[in-house]
């Protein structure tokens, strides 16, 4: 075979995977902040595949914290999964906004099989050191 029929098979893509990977299952991270819900899609090896804020969603400014944004960012990366071909799909969950509870909804809603919600949010036990006492003389 010579490189000329090499090149003209790449190019036509009988060796080549086509470019959008299938990923059997997928863990979707939601970041529910106060002023924006960002919901990042990953493979089960960690790879992110896509991100998906609220505000590509078309919302802007105080609107992007809220619940419905969070909701309409959930519905586009569950749209994104199925056309990856994600059939089954876990849910991590970060952060004390609005959103986070919606986007819950709208990925168990969506068509994907949900093997597990987790809510890694940081907890502080204590807290942090409070502020020295003020002097007044």
């Amino acid at each position: 075979m010579s490189k000329g029929e090499k090149s003209i098979t790449k190019r036509i893509g009988g060796t080549r995977g086509s470019k959008r990977r299938r990923i059997p299952k997928g863990v979707t991270h939601t970041r529910a902040s106060l002023n924006n819900t960002i919901i990042t899609v990953a493979d089960a090896r960690g790879q992110v595949v896509p991100r998906f804020p609220a505000g590509a969603s078309g919302f802007r400014g105080a609107r992007k914290g809220t619940a419905f944004a969070a909701q309409t960012a959930a519905e586009n990366a569950i749209r994104a999964l199925i056309d990856q071909g994600v059939k089954r799909a876990e849910v991590v969950i970060t952060g004390p906004g609005p959103g986070r509870d919606t986007a819950l909804r709208a990925i168990r809603g969506g068509g994907v099989v949900l093997g597990c919600a987790r809510d890694i949010t940081p907890m502080p036990h204590n807290g942090c050191r409070p502020p020295k006492k003020r002097c007044v003389q």
